[in-house]
């Protein structure tokens, strides 16, 4: 009995240790998917297969931010509203706070997992992507500011790399590259039929395009390493926001002026503010969504697809001079969204090589001279 009875203890310890992993290996595996990686506004898919979830947050992305670029337009388009862009940044911080709190009441877990100091950071970039960015629209035109923006997948990649310690292959930097030639190119017809340029809004939206760039990896690694939802995510980080930005508009006087003024015109201001700050609480709840399942360079791809589409219904909806310069920059930057896609997806797309573009040559030549003969 002494001989055996150690031996099934062992065996038993053998077999516990193998079946039960460490809490580090199930918050660490970015592998490893949970239930709540899979909701987005509250809605579970995760009876969807990853083709299908990708393509549901790509819909949601194009769709909410492509109503949310266009009412940002609309306000800024109103007389004597554009000195008031971080106050508008104030009120859409404080409803996607709300929209964020009630989301989390409805959810089952409403711990706090990812630590404050880390929401402080996520905080600080998000004030300065979203502030710095609506502000530089009193200096630039919206596809201006678009443009610029585009430009952050470059930023993205070098931050994955300092950040997370990621490394890109040729394609993601092809991508990169040809992505920011496009839109350079595309920003260099834009200054020459229409010059709106101030020095203030290109490095209001410079600086808005470092912070964006950072935001999106620090992120995905604290969604990662901690398992924190969208919701989460969302109520803490936009609410510590609000207060920075509040604390800021009081430093500098410049709370009264954009309150007085928007009290005269609450439909336009305060009632487009509502819709467009609900548009993107949407939008966000799906990009965070893309973040968690598939990466930032991912989400950057998807979301530079979105303002390109949005630079179009910009076009088509205010008033705008255009040059056919516009349409070989965006074919461009399409490459680049190819390009990148392609990477990821290198096992299912399979691209002919020189040879087999030189054997397609050589054939539809054969053909072609058989057709003469006959």
């Amino acid at each position: 009995l002494d001989k055996f009875g150690p031996m099934n203890y062992n065996n038993a310890r053998k077999h516990l240790s193998i079946s039960i992993p460490s809490s580090s290996e199930v918050t660490m595996s970015p592998h490893i998917k949970s239930v709540e990686e899979l909701r987005v506004l509250g809605i579970n898919l995760s009876s969807f297969n990853t083709a299908t979830q990708f393509g549901i947050c790509t819909a949601g992305v194009f769709l909410f931010h492509l109503l949310y670029g266009y009412l940002q337009e609309l306000i800024f388009s109103m007389e004597g509203f554009k000195p008031f862009g971080w106050y508008l940044t104030l009120v859409q911080f404080g409803f996607y706070s709300l929209f964020g709190l009630v989301e989390l009441q409805l959810t089952q877990d409403k711990r706090r997992r990812i630590p404050g100091k880390t929401y402080m950071i996520i905080a600080f970039l998000t004030v300065g992507t979203m502030g710095l960015s609506n502000t530089s629209l009193g200096y630039l035109n919206y596809p201006t500011q678009v443009i610029f923006k585009c430009c952050k997948l470059i930023p993205v990649m070098i931050g994955g790399i300092f950040i997370q310690g990621k490394r890109y292959n040729l394609a993601d930097v092809s991508a990169a590259l040809c992505m920011s030639l496009g839109l350079i190119w595309f920003t260099l017809a834009d200054s020459k039929v229409a010059p709106n340029f101030n020095a203030t809004g290109v490095l209001l939206i410079s600086l808005a395009l470092c912070a964006d760039a950072a935001i999106g990896n620090v992120q995905e690694k604290a969604m990662k390493l901690h398992n924190g939802s969208s919701s989460e995510m969302v109520l803490y980080s936009y609410s510590i926001g609000f207060g920075y930005i509040l604390t800021g508009l009081f430093g500098v006087g410049g709370l009264g002026p954009a309150v007085a003024f928007c009290s005269q015109h609450p439909v336009t201001t305060y009632g487009y503010a509502f819709f467009f700050s609900l548009t993107g609480y949407f939008g966000i709840s799906f990009v965070l969504a893309l973040i968690k399942l598939f990466g930032a360079l991912v989400t950057v791809t998807v979301t530079t697809g979105r303002k390109a589409m949005t630079i179009i219904l910009s076009f088509m909806f205010f008033s705008k001079p255009f040059t056919f310069q516009y349409i070989w920059s965006g074919l461009l930057v399409l490459l680049g969204i190819f390009l990148n896609v392609y990477s990821k997806n290198k096992d299912k797309m399979k691209l002919p090589s020189l040879a087999d573009l030189r054997n397609m040559v050589l054939t539809g030549k054969k053909v072609r001279l058989l057709s003469q003969n006959v």
